[in-house]
C-alpha cells in the first residue's frame, strides 16, 4: 500500500536534504582545504629533512637516528591525543613520514 504524503510534509523532507546538501558542501570544502594544508606542510616539512640528509651525507652521520624518532613518535602521540586524534594512527602516519625521510637520507649517501 504506498504511503500519502501530504505536500507541506514533502516540502520539509525537500527542505531537509537540502539543508543536509548544505551542511555536506560546507564539510567537504573545509576538508578540500585541511588536505591542501596538509599537502603543502609535508611539502616544507620534507624541504627540511632533504636538506638534513644532505648535511648528515656531508659529514657522514647515519641516515636514521632512532633515538629521535623514539622521542618523535612519542611527542606525535601526545599531540594526537591532545587532539582528540587515534595515537596508534598517528604513531602509524609518523613511522611512515620517517621510512620515507630515511629512504631520502640513504640516497644522499650513495
Amino acid at each position: 500500500m504506498p504511503i500519502r504524503c501530504s505536500n507541506r510534509k514533502a516540502t520539509l523532507l525537500t527542505d531537509a536534504v537540502s539543508r543536509a546538501a548544505d551542511v555536506l558542501k560546507e564539510h567537504r570544502e573545509s576538508i578540500d582545504r585541511l588536505d591542501a594544508i596538509l599537502v603543502y606542510t609535508l611539502g616544507e616539512r620534507f624541504k627540511h629533512t632533504q636538506a638534513v640528509g644532505k648535511l648528515k651525507a656531508t659529514h657522514d652521520l647515519p641516515p636514521s637516528d632512532p633515538d629521535r624518532e623514539a622521542k618523535q613518535i612519542a611527542r606525535l602521540e601526545d599531540l594526537a591525543k591532545r587532539a582528540d586524534l587515534d595515537p596508534e594512527f598517528a604513531k602509524n602516519f609518523l613511522n611512515f613520514i620517517i621510512a620515507e625521510v630515511i629512504q631520502h637520507h640513504k640516497k644522499h649517501q650513495e
